[in-house]
């Protein structure tokens, strides 16, 4: 019976350690699993997240490239500056109706298959300006191709803020602001390159890469859930989404993004004639001033403006920029010298720069579910700035050189008074926003 028992007890034993050694294999594979798949995951994150910046960057690129071409583009349709005009307003208009559209889609359907659509469109559209030949025709294609952008923009911002968490919010928002500074200031030397072919030659080119772009986004990009769960079965029309946006508790931050929006479009629709009727300076003289504000900015956007949010929080460089940028506006009517010029000039555009990331952050982070929402109001609000800015400030002009810079300067001025009440107001840390 003794020996019967120790059998017993003795066969337990063994039977424990060994699912003992089961659980401990288990447990390893099981770790081993878990560290696999975050390793895939934090890989599919990067992949995706470089994906979000090409599409950006060629979106935007796409919006500079046509400056130094339809000059002479329009020439072989027998227009000038006036139609010049429309055409620039027309791309923004559409982008202000549809990005509210795109964004709440985005919000029901995904992002990636409205990204994957706007880059077709958009490149189908640059094609079909660079095979128009009635000036109506490249209305109709530049309003498309603002139509496929409202596609692209709000649901790039909402999957790069759907992909990241709170705390590398501002990393992703300074990389995609990156990209659309990036876009902005090569897009004309990537067109004045490419139009040494034939004037029509860019046209294709770019539309061709983004159709390609828009490929490649639905092959690599993975399908993300939206933050958003329910959503109201109720469809806004945009007049109805632009006036819950009053309502929504980012509604000053929007203000300025349609401000410094409205200051980019002023400072750079107006500063080529000032500069050309004030100092005589040659295309490429103005073309230096331009390049080179905005390399800066995108090196700081790229690299430095996570650190800084960071260290400064998001309020606070917001509203420091806005300071900036008015008093630099401003001064670009007392200095003389081309050093000087260049100097006061690149604080201006470093300024706007660092006002995007810095705003699209905290909407993002204030958006909750509705971040595609939120990313279409804020597209929205640019594009207004973008429409109205050029417009005008060539009416100023026109009426004397001066006074765009003053007037932008006040709207500046006017932008940081708002702001700075209203997180006074709400008892709003400027120091950081979390």
């Amino acid at each position: 019976m003794r020996l019967f028992l120790m059998y017993i007890i003795g066969t337990k034993v063994k039977l424990l350690l060994i699912v003992k050694r089961v659980n401990q294999r288990y447990n390893e594979m099981s770790y081993k699993n878990t560290t696999e798949r975050v390793i895939r995951m934090k890989f599919s994150k990067k992949i995706a997240m470089f994906i979000l910046i090409f599409d950006m960057f060629l979106t935007f690129s796409g919006v500079g490239l046509v400056i130094p071409i339809m000059p002479a583009y329009l020439k072989t349709f027998g227009a000038a500056g006036q139609a010049l005009g429309f055409i620039i307003a027309i791309m923004a208009f559409a982008q202000f109706i549809f990005s509210p559209v795109a964004g709440n889609l985005s919000d029901r359907h995904g992002r990636k298959n409205l990204i994957v659509f706007g880059l077709v469109v958009n490149g189908l559209s640059q094609i079909a300006m660079g095979l128009s030949t009635e000036l109506w025709m490249l209305y109709v294609s530049r309003f498309i191709t603002g139509f496929g952008s409202a596609f692209i923009v709000p649901p790039v911002m909402a999957y790069a803020a759907d992909i990241s968490t709170k705390a590398e919010r501002g990393k992703a928002m300074g990389w995609i602001g990156a990209a659309i500074s990036l876009g902005f200031m090569i897009g004309p030397g990537i067109g004045g390159f490419l139009s040494t072919v034939n004037v029509h030659f860019p046209f294709y080119f770019a539309g061709g890469v983004t159709i390609l772009a828009g490929i490649l986004s639905f092959i690599v990009l993975p399908v993300v859930k939206p933050v958003i769960q329910e959503v109201s079965t109720k469809r806004e029309n945009l007049w109805e989404q632009m006036a819950r946006s009053f309502k929504t508790s980012y509604f000053v931050l929007l203000i300025v993004v349609f401000v410094f929006s409205f200051g980019i479009a002023n400072y750079q629709s107006t500063l080529t004639m000032y500069l050309t009727y004030q100092f005589d300076y040659t295309p490429s003289d103005i073309a230096i001033i331009m390049t080179v504000g905005g390399f800066v900015g995108v090196i700081i956007q790229g690299f430095a403006i996570n650190k800084l949010i960071t260290r400064f929080g998001e309020m606070n460089i917001i509203m420091v920029s806005l300071i900036v940028a008015a008093f630099s506006l401003y001064g670009l009517l007392f200095v003389r010298t081309y050093s000087l010029i260049l100097f006061v000039a690149t604080l201006f555009t470093i300024a706007t720069i660092l006002i995007r990331p810095a705003v699209n952050t905290i909407i993002s982070k204030t958006a909750g579910r509705e971040q595609g929402y939120a990313a279409g109001m804020n597209n929205a609000y640019m594009s207004l700035g973008n429409m109205i800015g050029p417009a005008l400030a060539g009416t100023l002009f026109d009426w004397h050189r001066d006074i765009p810079f003053t007037f932008g300067a006040i709207i500046l001025l006017s932008c940081f008074v708002l702001t700075y009440v209203w997180t006074k107001k709400n008892g709003i840390k400027q120091h950081h926003f979390s």
